[in-house]
């Protein structure tokens, strides 16, 4: 059994847990967030991606216990509904969104990408969203959105 705080969206959180049980299981299962989901279990869908240390990752395949110490952000953890994230008003805002499945990883890649690149170019956007799996095809909404919230971080600054 492993256990020991984690600190999610700002929060220290008691955890227990046996050695090797994903990020994703003790979000989803044990702290209630629904944010990340459990697309493939194997980090290639993207659908349960979150920040680490503001640096997306793949949480199915990441063991719990590999992120002690360090600060993990969910998709709830970056906005509020009165007040969304940049990002996430701008996928609001160009509807890129059908059935909703792949948002979570969209979204929590965009904020990463932004935070390192705050102005990319198209295929900077799709070279950082392309190991994100949307089966929809709304790819076209998500570039936009992607550039929107660009723009909207730089006003901000």
């Amino acid at each position: 059994m492993s256990q020991g705080p984690l600190r999610v969206n700002g929060r220290d959180c008691a955890v227990q847990a046996a050695a090797g049980t994903s990020l994703l299981t003790v979000l989803r299962n044990d702290l209630g967030l629904n944010g990340p989901k459990y697309g493939c279990g194997l980090g290639q869908c993207g659908a349960c991606t979150v920040l680490v240390d503001g640096v997306a990752a793949r949480s199915c395949a990441l063991p719990v216990e590999g992120v002690a110490g360090r600060e993990v952000t969910t998709l709830e953890g970056l906005g509020t509904r009165d007040a969304l994230h940049p990002v996430q008003q701008a996928f609001v805002a160009t509807q890129a969104a059908q059935c909703g499945y792949c948002l979570n990883g969209m979204v929590m890649t965009t904020v990463a990408l932004l935070r390192r690149t705050p102005q990319p170019t198209e295929a900077q956007a799709r070279a950082a969203l392309s190991h994100n799996l949307c089966r929809c095809g709304t790819h076209l909404e998500i570039l936009a959105a992607v550039q929107a919230a660009a723009q909207a971080m730089a006003e901000r600054a």
